[in-house]
Formats: C-alpha cells, structure tokens, sequence
C-alpha cells in the first residue's frame, strides 16, 4: 500500500509557519518514507478546498493508494491515523482518525512548544462533533463524492460539506477513536464579509441535500469547471 500525505498551506503568520513544521515533523515520524506535499492552489485568498483538491489530484497522479489530507495546524495520534489508513483502503469510504477535537490555547500551544505533552497543555476547545483537520480517504473515493467544493472561500464549512457528500455517496464516514490536537495561530477572520455570509448560505444547501444521492450529485455539478 502506498499512502500520500497532502497539507495545505501557505505561510502567512509566524504562529502557523511553526505549526506546520511540528505537524510534518510529527506525520514523518508516524508515516516515514511516504510522499509528502505541501500545496497551495495560489487562489486569493488562500482556499482550503481548492488546496485539497489540487493535493489529491496530485496524490492520484503519484500512484497512491490512500491520501491522508492533513491540515497544518493539526497533529493526529499514531495508531487511530493507522487504522483510518487501513479502513479507509478497504471500505472506500471518508475516515477520520479520531473522534475527539482538542484544540490548545495560545500558552497551551507555547507550551507544547516548550516539550510539554499535548495532553498536559491548556486546551480552549475540546468537542467530539468535529469532521475536519484529518480525512484519509482513496483518491479515486474523493473523486466519487465530488471533490471539496472550491466556491467556499472564507473560513469554515467547506469540510463538513465534503463529509455530508461523502456520507451521501460513498456511505457513513467511519470514525476511529482517539483525538487530534490543534496548535493555536491567529485565526482567520470568520464573520462579517459578504464571503462569509455566502459560506454559511452554501454549507445549508448541503445540509439539505444531505442523505439524498440526487440532489447531491446536483449541487456538485453546479460547481464551476475547474
């Protein structure tokens, strides 16, 4: 089995320059001798969903069997990230590979800087209902449940809509126990431009659409070409 890691990322802040060397640090570590990408679809501005697309689109040209798209911010544990790895080859399904969210506060995260465990750090968020930061997933299943939709520009949305696609057309998104840990940067700005408000009006034509493979199919193809 051969397994591509894509991370989106773009360098805009100290803050998440220094989070994503730990984040490859710790992936190299847990899947050494694996292709690693760094992408940017160079969309203005930065746009997660087109970033993973493009990561998976190359992953499928390098010959991969599985792709684990890992944000650059976010650190999965070992062992879950091996059986999402494995599940997600099999069953053709979304996985994720954790089932709790733990995201560390600004001193949590210098902390964990400084050597301190994860588990030990001040943590500002911890939720067991998030669908993003980790997917492992074949690259030829991303393609069935259409890819992420690249017209969510601002912060946010655009991966629980991929996993409400994925959940529709390729069956449940399989959830793995254990918990991934989010390294604190200045968060991207998440209301008030006419971009947000158009994230939130999409991600509710998704929710709509939600466990009803035709209508599904229709929003998707609505997309523009890319």
């Amino acid at each position: 089995m051969t397994i591509t890691v894509v991370i989106p990322y773009r360098g805009t802040a100290p803050e998440r320059e220094r989070a994503y060397v730990a984040v490859s640090r710790a992936l190299h570590d847990i899947l050494p001798d694996t292709l690693f990408l760094a992408v940017d679809s160079g969309h203005d501005p930065f746009n997660r969903a087109a970033g993973r697309n493009l990561g998976v689109r190359l992953a499928a040209d390098s010959g991969c069997d599985v792709a684990v798209i890992c944000d650059a911010d976010t650190i999965p544990e070992r062992q879950p990230l091996h059986d999402a790895i494995t599940g997600a080859l099999r069953d053709g399904r979304l996985h994720t590979p954790y089932g709790t969210f733990r995201g560390l506060s600004e001193q949590g995260t210098a902390d964990f800087f400084a050597g301190r465990p994860a588990e030990d750090c001040d943590a500002e968020l911890v939720y067991a209902w998030s669908v993003g930061g980790v997917f492992v997933i074949r690259p030829d299943a991303w393609t069935a449940a259409g890819g992420m939709d690249e017209r969510f520009t601002a912060w946010g949305a655009e991966d629980v809509a991929f996993r409400r696609a994925c959940d529709t057309l390729l069956g449940p998104t399989v959830r793995h126990p254990g918990q991934i840990v989010h390294l604190w940067h200045p968060p991207a700005q998440r209301t008030g431009t006419p971009a947000n408000d158009a994230v939130w009006e999409l991600a509710q034509r998704y929710a709509e659409a939600e466990g009803n493979a035709k209508a599904m199919r229709s929003l998707i193809a609505e997309r523009p070409a890319a």
